[in-house]
């Protein structure tokens, strides 16, 4: 799965690929490199990020979805606002990566706090297309929080009891389970340790039975233990990251950098044939 940012401050790239011409020749260098599928974001989530208004977030997206919905590549829509959701699908997108895993309601917050009027939720957006895919992401409290007050003690059976609620909740909905991918949130409101221990026990995860997508890429988890501050030197780490998530059984990768990440899974391919 690669990258394609419409945003001006997300942590790797943000303002590379706000101009649409910018952002098609990245879409078409992402696909030539090899990626299978193509994340459009409009919205930055890294720690500490400021929301952005639902219009603005559409400015951004629908244009380009319009340009590539006859690229014959699936598109994914990296959103928490059913509205969003909403229109990116009757657009033609054919997945939704949501970092709050569907907790949404329309012109609200998460489900289960306070709100004024609203529309449907996130999951009954989804419930409405039947043949578009859903990626259910764990994120400990918020963007703006997450990583001032990350998560303490164990991360698996926390991670894998928010996952396993979100998609059972999903399937009450009438969502068929093989719809469904769980994202474990790499660096979403977890420590170092945390999300290392995520990678090393994936296995844990893998027991809820559903497939896996995994976002190391140039995470500032990498950064930690390689000593690289920027997120740019980060690329050797991230295809290391994300070799080791599908050795241990991930079914997709999210990556920046796909032509490298391309030729290591050649590698590793290679090596599997061989082994059978």
């Amino acid at each position: 799965m690669g990258i394609l940012n419409l945003t001006p401050d997300s942590f790797s790239d943000g303002g590379l690929y706000l101009n649409p011409s910018a952002a098609l020749r990245h879409a078409e260098r992402l696909l030539s490199d090899g990626a299978d599928v193509l994340d459009l974001g409009a919205e930055s989530t890294r720690p500490g990020a400021t929301p952005l208004p639902l219009e603005a977030e559409l400015q951004r997206l629908l244009p380009l979805l319009r340009e590539l919905r006859g690229w014959q590549v699936p598109l994914s829509i990296d959103t928490y606002k059913p509205e969003a959701m909403q229109a990116c699908l009757d657009e033609g997108a054919d997945i939704i990566n949501d970092v709050w895993a569907l907790r949404h309601t329309a012109s609200s917050g998460p489900v289960g706090q306070p709100s004024g009027p609203s529309g449907p939720s996130a999951e009954e957006v989804l419930a409405q297309h039947p043949t578009c895919g859903v990626c259910l992401m764990h994120m400990h409290l918020e963007p703006q929080t997450m990583q001032s007050a990350p998560m303490s003690g164990d991360v698996l059976p926390q991670v894998s009891d928010f996952l396993r609620q979100r998609a059972s909740a999903l399937q009450a909905r009438g969502v068929a389970r093989a719809r469904i991918v769980l994202d474990p949130g790499i660096g979403f409101g977890k420590t170092v340790a945390q999300n290392f221990a995520l990678l090393a026990r994936q296995s844990e995860l893998l027991a809820l039975g559903y497939p896996l997508l995994l976002g190391w890429s140039r995470k500032s988890s990498l950064g930690a233990v390689t000593g690289c501050a920027q997120a740019a030197e980060r690329v050797p780490a991230s295809v290391a990251a994300a070799l080791l998530a599908l050795e241990r059984g991930a079914r997709i990768v999210r990556v920046h950098d796909v032509a490298p990440t391309v030729q290591a899974l050649k590698v590793w391919q290679a090596m599997r044939e061989q082994a059978r």
